[in-house]
């Protein structure tokens, strides 16, 4: 699967994603979006065995797929560590949740570590400054106290990889803001914030799509790297 690359005038082509072609990877991506579907059924149902189901399949064909894709080390690494958070957040207790924000914030510094060398947009980072800013002003007196710092940290991590996800393309810069939205959501339930209908399942759409587009975008703009490479 590819997206339109940069013109090279600063600019960006329109949208173009094209299907991969082989049959494991179309397999693969088919497999993912019918378990996050599945999954977002058992959340709307209310069916918790069905989340215990299929949540943790979700990474793991991610990961097949950026392996049969040939993609880079770090992205496998970053949705394993993605993997290893969703497995934890599966349980309600408080160490928990602390270990699986720990394994995201592992995968986010694999995200940074891959966007290293990406040129990102300066006028972007105000934007994301100010988001963090804001976030942590507003939900730092609703936090439980032990969690004040252990969330703030984190939300420095993720809000930095999706600043430096819009280095990357269009793709991995939604997939990035999806993927903050999505903890953000996550946070104001920690806070006691009233939210919104079947949040559940607003978190793992956005969180699902947004790892999606993370390695789509990751793969497209290899995939650019290796023909420029190839005809250069």
């Amino acid at each position: 699967m590819t997206a339109a690359p940069d013109t090279g005038t600063g600019t960006r082509a329109p949208w173009r994603i094209a299907l991969p072609r082989d049959t494991p990877s179309r397999a693969l991506l088919a497999a993912f979006g019918l378990a996050l579907l599945a999954d977002l059924g058992s959340l709307a149902a209310g069916s918790g065995t069905g989340h215990l189901l299929f949540k943790p399949l979700l990474m793991p064909l991610l990961v097949a797929y950026t392996v049969v894709r040939g993609g880079p080390r770090l992205l496998v690494a970053a949705l394993l560590f993605g993997w290893g958070g969703d497995l934890f957040l599966l349980s309600e207790a408080e160490w928990a949740f602390l270990v699986g924000m720990g394994s995201f914030a592992l995968g986010h510094l694999c995200y940074l570590t891959l966007f290293g060398r990406c040129r990102t947009p300066r006028p972007s980072s105000p934007l994301y400054a100010l988001a963090l800013g804001t976030a942590v002003v507003l939900l730092w007196p609703d936090l439980p106290a032990d969690l004040r710092i252990p969330v703030a940290g984190y939300a420095l991590l993720l809000t930095a990889m999706a600043w430096r996800s819009c280095g990357v393309g269009r793709l991995a810069a939604v997939g990035g803001g999806l993927f903050l939205v999505s903890d953000l959501i996550i946070a104001t339930e920690v806070a006691d914030w009233s939210q919104p209908p079947v949040p559940d399942v607003w978190i793992m759409l956005l969180y699902g799509v947004g790892q999606l587009l993370l390695t789509l975008g990751v793969l497209a703009r290899a995939d650019t790297a290796a023909g420029a490479a190839r005809t250069g």
